[in-house]
């Protein structure tokens, strides 16, 4: 297979495929949630005062490209569904699938990289999903968030959220194990209704 100039990138020197084309690539052989987890990472970007910075190794334009260049390819079909979930900002394949879910569950889209300020404009948390209308942040918290410096700084979080009328929504690898994404979504479904949502039906 003779490969296109968009298609090629290189590390160190060595040929290898651009991410876009390795993404298109990977729809032949993931399950369709794991593709749509791996486009958010591809083109996920970050810029934040704390915690790290996230530069994209695509955008979502070179995905779409690559797409609308090889109708016919092997998994094209899932590929393009894919994009259509797609989101700039999850940082996690966990927080793909958690947004995938509330999607599911026919809620409110969440809002990725959304930034919480105290009435004077300081940022106080940056939660991985947010209902800024509702007032209602979401985080996935992985097992870095086992540390005793983490659970710190997550006490601290929690506690700026509460402290600007904010409900949080935690979520744990042990809440996903006992509950499935489906499961934990409920939860959401019942802090937005707190916040204000009014669910239809």
């Amino acid at each position: 297979m003779v490969l296109a100039v968009p298609d090629i990138s290189s590390v160190d020197g060595i040929p290898v495929t651009s991410p876009a084309r390795t993404w298109l690539d990977l729809a032949a052989v993931l399950a369709f949630e794991d593709l749509v987890a791996a486009a958010d990472y591809f083109i996920c970007s970050q810029t934040r005062s704390f915690g790290h910075n996230r530069i994209p190794l695509c955008s979502a334009e070179d995905l779409k490209a690559q797409v609308d260049r090889h109708a016919g390819t092997r998994g094209i079909r899932k590929a393009r569904a894919a994009l259509e979930l797609t989101r700039v900002g999850a940082d996690s394949v966990p927080e793909t699938r958690l947004r995938l879910a509330i999607g599911r569950d026919f809620l409110p889209e969440p809002v990725l990289s959304y930034v919480v300020r105290d009435p004077s404009g300081r940022e106080v948390a940056w939660p991985d999903l947010a209902y800024p209308d509702f007032k209602v942040a979401i985080n996935y918290d992985g097992g870095h968030h086992l540390s005793p410096a983490q659970k710190e700084s997550d006490v601290r979080r929690e506690a700026s959220l509460a402290a600007n009328g904010w409900i949080s929504v935690v979520v744990t690898a042990e809440h996903v194990r006992e509950r499935g994404y489906d499961g934990v979504v409920r939860r959401i479904r019942e802090a937005l209704i707190q916040g204000g949502w009014p669910p239809r039906g």
